[in-house]
């Protein structure tokens, strides 16, 4: 995904071009305000899973114990090595 830094104001009389390569080019922008971050526009990235939809697929799941052990031995290793995204602004 490619990331571009525009002004607001660049970004309001560009909009109709913003929104199109947002979407047919994958095109993330950064919109600043007084030279910092304000806003982003990103493009629509399809479906996305939250928490409760993880917990409500995994309710249907019927794991054995040797997977249930793998399932969660994997879920642990991953909590080691996976870090919050850092909030940019």
């Amino acid at each position: 995904m490619k990331t571009e830094t525009i002004s607001v104001t660049e970004a309001a009389r560009n909009f109709a071009d913003c929104l199109n390569r947002a979407h047919y080019q994958n095109t993330t922008f950064v919109l600043l305000k007084n030279g910092k971050p304000f806003a982003r526009l990103v493009p629509d990235g399809g479906q996305v899973c939250t928490g409760r939809d993880l917990a409500d697929a995994l309710r249907e799941v019927r794991l054995t114990d040797d997977e249930a052990k793998a399932w969660r031995r994997d879920l642990r290793n991953g909590r080691k090595k996976l870090k919050p995204p850092v909030n940019q602004w």
